[in-house]
């Protein structure tokens, strides 16, 4: 039987204006030029004045009129037969956006975007290759090796593997053997330890590059070889007894392992993508009084096209309106449009941006004035969003992507965010004064008796910061700091 009923849903909608604004906050400073550059590419009727001739005439109708926070939706219904010019235009007057909350603007951000640096680790590899004598089967193995390995420098393919994709893409059958003969000659290419096939073997390639007449070394290929495992749980009392060797000549042992390079490939290889950290916000010390600057860069001085102007008065005083005109000029209104609301989004972005960290800047103030991690309160998205009357999505956004440089270094403005915990006379705290405290306390600690999570949580009770021993354990592994055994000297 079929029943018929009302039913109610309410349901929330992004106009395609708010998800622009959305996608355009989420992108970083370094990040923002290219995502404008694509923009002027797509759309004709965006204009960068920046990218003009020099002898181009000026656009008395720089940017737009609209504010922007103006997102009605009934202003976007399209009309062919209606067109407002004045929508697009506006007097050539002083930017009705700031890049900063100050006086003046920050010249520093001048600089070049970063340029991203490709690895060079396989081609250096590739490069020592070539230089040894091989026959054509032995080159084709050693390209296939160089080729498997990760960029650590390990060679964690299997060799059987590694046959078969010879069989099968090059056509060249090989023993086992083969590939074991020239796995070795790539062993003894640079950086020392490339192409093992695990820890144990990295770190015993690297030693026996050294003097093997070293009676160090050669303690230290024994411990490598056959007391790896107590050796990295620091059963230092294990490793006296069974190499007969005092607490001095293992720890020159020791030392001697801890310079080797668990991880060859990274001595020789530029990050694979490397950019630099380009700041959005920069805040000054002026005399006690903190200044808050947006980055240039998110400033860019974007208008609309006059020649698209142009064609849009023209339509709205011609006479005749044919079907085909009427296609060209929706055309035209379209463009307009998307150019309009870009520029609003990249209005707004700047405003949101602002307002969002001088909020933080406000509300961490006396951390930024000194730099002491134990006057950082504590702070949540919600503070910050109260505060500026926003939602905490938004602030998210802003608070995962964005950089701010200090005087004391630049950071993540998520970092600025942390848990209170309260002391033993109510006052609230942020657990980075706690993870301070425990960073000073094991940083100090004697070493040869390190302080396990127990005694640091009496340290903190002590101090009146009433934790409990599994919270310790969570800030320090959030440090990653090991625990008291792992770091454990002699």
């Amino acid at each position: 039987m079929l029943k018929q009923h009302l039913q109610q849903k309410l349901l929330q909608k992004l106009s395609p204006q708010q998800i622009q604004f959305i996608k355009l906050l989420q992108v970083p400073t370094v990040a923002l030029d290219t995502r404008i550059k694509e923009e002027l590419e797509e759309n004709p009727a965006l204009e960068d004045p920046s990218l003009m001739v020099a002898d181009e005439p000026v656009n008395e109708y720089d940017d737009l009129n609209d504010s922007p926070d103006d997102f009605d939706a009934s202003a976007k219904e399209e009309n062919t037969d209606e067109f407002n010019v004045d929508d697009y235009l506006q007097d050539d007057s002083v930017n009705d956006y700031s890049t900063s909350y100050s006086n003046g603007d920050d010249d520093e951000e001048k600089k070049e975007t970063p340029i991203a640096i490709e690895s060079t680790f396989f081609e250096s590899l590739q490069e020592q290759l070539d230089l040894v004598p091989l026959s054509n089967n032995d080159f084709i193995i050693g390209k296939q090796i160089i080729g498997s390995l990760d960029d650590d420098g390990y060679l964690r393919r299997p060799i059987t593997s590694m046959i078969d994709d010879l069989a099968f893409s090059q056509n060249v059958i090989v023993e086992e053997e083969d590939v074991l003969e020239m796995l070795k000659v790539i062993q003894s290419f640079d950086p020392p330890g490339i192409a093992a096939r695990d820890l144990q073997e990295c770190l015993t390639l690297q030693l026996r590059r050294k003097d093997a007449s070293n009676p160090i070394i050669q303690k230290a290929i024994i411990i490598v070889e056959n007391y790896l495992d107590e050796f990295t749980r620091k059963h230092y009392d294990k490793l006296e007894k069974s190499l007969g060797l005092s607490s001095e000549d293992l720890k020159e042992v020791i030392n001697e392992i801890l310079r080797l390079n668990p991880k060859p490939g990274d001595s020789n290889q530029v990050t694979t993508k490397q950019l630099q950290v380009i700041p959005d916000f920069h805040i000054t010390n002026n005399d006690g009084v903190l200044i808050l600057t947006l980055n240039s860069k998110n400033a860019p001085e974007l208008r609309v096209s006059r020649s698209y102007i142009d064609m849009f008065e023209h339509y709205d005083k011609s006479a005749q309106k044919d079907k085909k005109l009427k296609e060209a000029v929706q055309f035209v209104k379209q463009k307009l449009d998307s150019a309009k609301w870009f520029i609003d989004a990249i209005k707004q972005r700047q405003q949101t941006l602002l307002k969002t960290m001088n909020a933080i800047m406000q509300y961490q103030y006396e951390y930024l004035l000194t730099g002491d991690e134990r006057k950082m309160r504590p702070m949540i998205l919600k503070d910050i969003a109260d505060k500026i009357d926003m939602d905490i999505s938004t602030v998210s956004r802003v608070a995962n992507s964005k950089y701010v440089q200090t005087e004391f270094g630049t950071f993540l403005l998520k970092s600025f965010f942390s848990e209170a915990i309260q002391t033993e006379s109510g006052e609230e705290v942020s657990n980075k004064e706690v993870k301070k405290i425990l960073e000073d306390c094991i940083s100090n600690e004697d070493k040869r008796k390190p302080l396990a999570d127990e005694k640091l949580t009496d340290i903190l009770k002590e101090r009146g910061y009433n934790i409990a021993r599994r919270t310790v354990a969570k800030y320090r592994e959030q440090m990653n700091i090991p625990v008291a055994r792992l770091r454990k000297e002699l």
